[in-house]
Formats: structure tokens, sequence, C-alpha cells
């Protein structure tokens, strides 16, 4: 009761400095007041909530710094503590998300890549693509871009071509590199050509020593070729998920094989070419950090090493920050994580935006990128053995639904443009959060409330703070 009673002092007390904002919008309750001010709020929010009532709704309550002392706890936010920079929030652009959003109608998709790639006010900026390099497990068929028949080798990559994606991935590519010329681009191989390994097959295997040199050269190919239809590759990861050999296509890669792969043939054809790709290590779960720390620790292989990569289906999101501690002169991303079609919006919401979006930031990460862009409503198309239950952040059935990983991404992306900066902010209770200052100057601070009560608090900066509240699951991206 005690509690109760001071809730609705506080509401009180919003209204009387201006503070208050309509039943439903902010998070909290009251009533706005009968002639809310005049100019605007010193802090602009955007909300959305696990019931979706709000979606990345923008929020009409007006925050104003001021220093009325209060209860709540303060979320304290200081630009002069400065981590690593940010590349970018997005998402992986699978050969199955091209082919869908390729086959929506003219206008529908202009709009929508608008949408997800533009600066306009209905747009979430998305600023950082993952690449499959050949065929992932969303593609509609397996893949790779120098193919053989059984039995013949291709040691020269004569036969090498993009042509499989030139039909929907590198033209869509090319609309969104129109909309954002400087949106970034990882690439990550799920398989060599199969004549290169030693099971002969697309899932699983290991890439025989003989052809470590071809391979590399393989994705030089790609990054060449990529560069002349005006897509540059900003890194590559050698492997996506190297000790997965399961899925279709895989390829098993230890610790061991994947310093070897660099430090002696894929670093040494970098430099041959005078390519400036950066070399991202592991790409796979928290809970071997071992792998990327046996990478770094090899003194040949680390001059070639610019970072690692991880994913969250097993381990600890702080096994970033152990990586990152090892090596602070090298980098760390976060690179996949998918929502299923067995999930709830509200727990993937509060999930993903507590470990991916905050957590991976909070833990040094570069990016911050969920899994599949877009698929269709049967979660295709995906190869013979692919995931048959991740869900893209669109679903394309003719017109494009909004699905969760929408906004868990857009929180981020619309007002985090690559190039800003994390700077400090400490949590409280449940109120998990990351800042980010931007070029612009801009402050960013996304709130995600982890518990089952609604929070109220302070955000506090050089000495003055507003006062907002978020209901239990709710999400919040301040600017200021």
């Amino acid at each position: 009761m005690q509690s109760r009673i001071l809730f609705f002092v506080m509401l009180t007390w919003l209204a009387s400095c201006s503070c208050s904002g309509k039943k439903g919008d902010d998070g909290g309750g009251g009533n706005p007041p009968p002639n809310p001010p005049a100019g605007n709020p010193d802090v602009a929010a955007w909300m959305t909530t696990g019931d979706q009532t709000a979606l990345l709704q923008k929020q009409t309550i007006v925050l104003s710094f001021g220093t009325t002392a209060n209860a709540f706890p303060f979320i304290d936010v200081d630009s002069t503590q400065q981590y690593q920079s940010i590349d970018g929030f997005g998402y992986t652009l699978t050969g199955g998300s091209a082919y869908v959003i390729n086959r929506m109608n003219a206008t529908d998709k202009t709009n929508l890549l608008k949408e997800l790639f533009g600066t306009q006010e209905n747009a979430i900026s998305v600023s950082y693509l993952r690449l499959s390099i050949g065929a992932s497990d969303l593609s509609a068929s397996v893949f790779t871009y120098d193919d053989m028949p059984a039995g013949q080798t291709d040691v020269n990559l004569d036969q090498f071509s993009l042509n499989p994606d030139k039909t929907d991935l590198i033209p869509l590519l090319k609309e969104i590199i129109a909309i954002n010329p400087s949106i970034k681009f990882l690439g990550s191989p799920w398989t060599p050509p199969v004549w290169m390994k030693d099971n002969g097959l697309s899932v699983g295997g290991s890439l025989k020593p003989e052809y470590y040199s071809v391979y590399a050269k393989y994705l030089v190919k790609y990054i060449q070729q990529m560069k002349a239809e005006g897509i540059t590759i900003d890194a590559i990861t050698p492997q996506n998920e190297p000790l997965h050999a399961g899925n279709n296509p895989s390829l098993y890669m230890t610790a061991a094989q994947q310093a070897d792969f660099i430090k002696n043939h894929l670093g040494p054809a970098f430099q041959t070419a005078s390519l400036t790709t950066k070399i991202i290590v592991y790409d796979h779960n928290c809970d071997r950090p071992d792998y990327p720390l046996a990478i770094l620790n090899d003194a040949a292989a680390k001059p070639f090493v610019y970072g690692s990569a991880f994913h969250l289906y097993a381990g600890d999101i702080n096994a970033l920050t152990q990586v990152h501690n090892a090596h602070p002169d090298k980098h760390v991303y976060f690179t996949e994580q998918y929502t299923a079609s067995t999930g709830g919006f509200d727990g993937d919401l509060k999930w993903h935006l507590k470990n991916v979006v905050i957590g991976a930031t909070r833990n040094w990460s570069k990016t911050a990128l969920e899994w599949n862009l877009a698929n269709d409503p049967s979660f295709g198309p995906h190869t013979p053995g692919g995931c048959t239950t991740c869900k893209g952040a669109l679903t394309i059935g003719g017109a494009a639904t909004r699905n969760v990983a929408y906004y868990i991404i857009g929180h981020a992306s619309k007002f985090v443009p690559s190039g800003s900066v994390r700077i400090a902010s400490n949590i409280t209770g449940s109120l998990q959060n990351v800042a980010f200052l931007t070029p612009g100057g801009k402050k960013v601070l996304i709130i995600s409330n982890d518990g089952n009560s609604p929070e109220t608090f302070n955000i506090r900066f050089k000495g003055k703070w507003v006062t907002h509240s978020l209901n239990a699951g709710a999400v919040a991206t301040y600017v200021w």
C-alpha cells in the first residue's frame, strides 16, 4: 500500500512539472495536464510494449530536465566515459530474404526498403547487414560460387562465379546501397565448395589442408567480384558456426585449423591482393571463448585478425568482455541470434533487448545483429534440413508483417548510427540499459524493464533528471 501511495504522489508531481502523458503512452498511468506546455521536450522517447499496444511508438509525454527531488532510482548517463565505437545494427540478408522481398510489388518493395534502410521519419535506418558467402541454410538450395561435377576439382578457380546471387541478392544489395551508401556488410561462408572438403558433402566435414590456399583465394575472389558489382565487403568471418557440423550447409573447423588457415593462407592472400577487408574469427556461441582466444593467442595469426564474432545459443553474453579484456587491441562483434516461430512477442522482446542489443554492446560489441531479415509465412525458403522455425524480422506474404525482431533492432538502429560511441550508464534493479553518443552529439539511452512489475526511474545527465515509467517487459529509447 505504501508503494502505491508513493506512486500516485509521484504522478501528481509529474503533472505539476509538465512531465505527465496520456495513459498507455508512457508505460505508466496518469492524465495529461489540461494545458500541455508549448515547445519540445528535452528528451524524446519511443516505446514498445510486450502486449504490442505500443510498437516503436513516439511518446507524447513531455520529458523535461529538472532537479526536483523524488525517491526513484537514478540511471546516470556520463558522456565523458566512452567505450567502443559502433559499426551498426541489423540482420542477415539471407538468400531467402532477398527472394521474398524481390517478389513484392514494386511500390511496396521500394517503400519497405526505404523504411528499413532510409532516414525518413518512419525508417528504422538499418546500418549493418551480414551476408552468406554462397548459400546459408535459409537459401532455397545449397550452392557455392565454384560447384563442380562429382569427382572434379577447380584448383585455379576458373569456374568461380557470383551468378547464383545475381538473380536476387546482388540486385537487392544495389538497391539498398542506393538508399544507404554507407551501410556495412559482413560476409560469412556456411561451406566451401564440396570438392574442397574431406567428406565431399554440403553437411559437415572439414576443409582439406591441401585446399587451404585455394579456399583463401576463393574468398579473395568473392570480395573482389562483389567490389566489381559496387558492393564493398567490410569484413568476413572464415566460417559460420565452425563447431556446428550438422547444418545444411556447414563445415567443421577447429580453432587450430582456423588459426592455421588465417596465418598461413587467408591473411597472406589478403595482403597479396591489397584487401582491407577485416578478418573476424570464430562466429559462434558464447560458451567457447577459448576458441577465439586460441587464435588471438597465436602470435602469427593475431596480426591478421581484427576481432571475434559471437552468437548466443549457448553460454553467457559476458564472454565478449572476457575476450575483449584478454586482447583489448582487438574488437568483438555480435553477429546472430534468431527469434523462433514458437516464441512469444513479449518474451522475445525482453530477452533479446537484454542480451543482444543491450548485453552485447555493454560487453564491447561493435554490432548487434538479429538473424534472418525476412521469410515467407511458412518460414521459407530454406535448404533441405535448414531451419524451419527461424522467424524473420519480416514475414512477406504479399505485404510485409513486422515481427518482434524488427522492433528489437529498430530500438537501436533508428537512433544509433554507425560511428556512435557507447558511453557510461549504470544498471539499477531490473532496468537493463545502454547509452550512446551519436556523431551528431545526441545522447541515446535504451532501457528495457526486465522485471515483472512497472518501474519508475530518473534519467540523470549533468546533474539534472527526467522521470519516467516502464511497464514490465517494455522497452524505450530516449534521445536528447
